[in-house]
């Protein structure tokens, strides 16, 4: 079964879709199947993977009940559609409606190795659905004071969900994004991170760069893009695998990382 990691944050623009994006890429590098899923209405993954726009079926289709998962796939990715916010609102007068992507990906978890969900950037019943779908919920946090109280949020919405829906939900970690560690505000964020989330913050760091949204409009990987750059995911990636306990993909992954 695949290992389903809920990526999220309730403020937009802290680097969660790049994440998504690229974390995809270094997993497969090292030999894993991965599934990515766009839960965003905007479609940004969907985009950054370059999913024509006219694909069909979407996530939508599939939380609709108008497609199974596995014939939504298209190149390793679920894309999202713009009718995705009438699904969910659609969604939101049926019971079960938490339920809905934890049973539509029942028929794909055993195809996969990690499953990966980009959930919206906002407390919504997608994200709810997102993380009742998955084992574990990673948090994107940008160096920036709003950002570290949607941190909060977002730990306290994985904790209400723990509690009514997933039992099995974990904390995979807190990641700094978008962050610049010459100044003293990332610093201090970083440091703020660490005392209230101690050994869950991740030790990988994303550093800022407009190199991300060039890589983004043209559908580039950032390993690609920006081998340099790359690096803080290859790192990331490794306390990733390591914290989900996959030994032989950080076996293949150790060459690839700058120590």
């Amino acid at each position: 079964m695949a290992d389903t990691i809920a990526v999220l944050s309730l403020k937009g623009g802290t680097g969660k879709t790049t994440t998504v994006r690229t974390l995809a890429d270094v997993l497969r590098q090292v030999g894993l199947d991965v599934l990515t899923v766009d839960l965003d209405p905007q479609g940004n993954l969907s985009d950054y993977f370059d999913v024509p726009r006219d694909a069909t079926p979407t996530v939508a289709d599939v939380l609709s009940g108008d497609a199974k998962a596995s014939a939504a796939v298209h190149e390793g990715v679920i894309p999202s559609s713009l009718n995705l916010a009438e699904v969910e609102r659609a969604l939101s007068g049926k019971m079960g409606r938490e339920l809905v992507l934890k049973k539509a990906l029942k028929d794909v978890r055993k195809a996969y190795d990690v499953i990966l969900v980009d959930c919206p950037p906002a407390l919504g019943l997608l994200t709810i659905n997102g993380l009742v779908a998955a084992d574990h919920a990673l948090i994107s946090s940008e160096a920036q004071y709003f950002a570290l109280q949607g941190t909060t949020g977002a730990i306290e919405l994985i904790e209400q969900v723990r509690e009514y829906y997933n039992d099995d939900l974990e904390l995979l970690g807190v990641l700094l994004n978008i962050a610049d560690m010459r100044t003293t505000h990332s610093r201090d964020a970083y440091a703020q991170l660490q005392e209230n989330y101690g050994e869950k913050v991740f030790d990988a760091v994303i550093r800022s760069s407009i190199a991300y949204a060039e890589s983004a409009e043209k559908a580039l990987s950032i390993l690609d893009y920006r081998p340099d750059l790359g690096q803080d995911y290859y790192a990331l990636a490794d306390e990733v695998l390591a914290r989900l306990g996959r030994e032989a993909a950080r076996g293949a992954l150790a060459p690839l990382l700058v120590h």
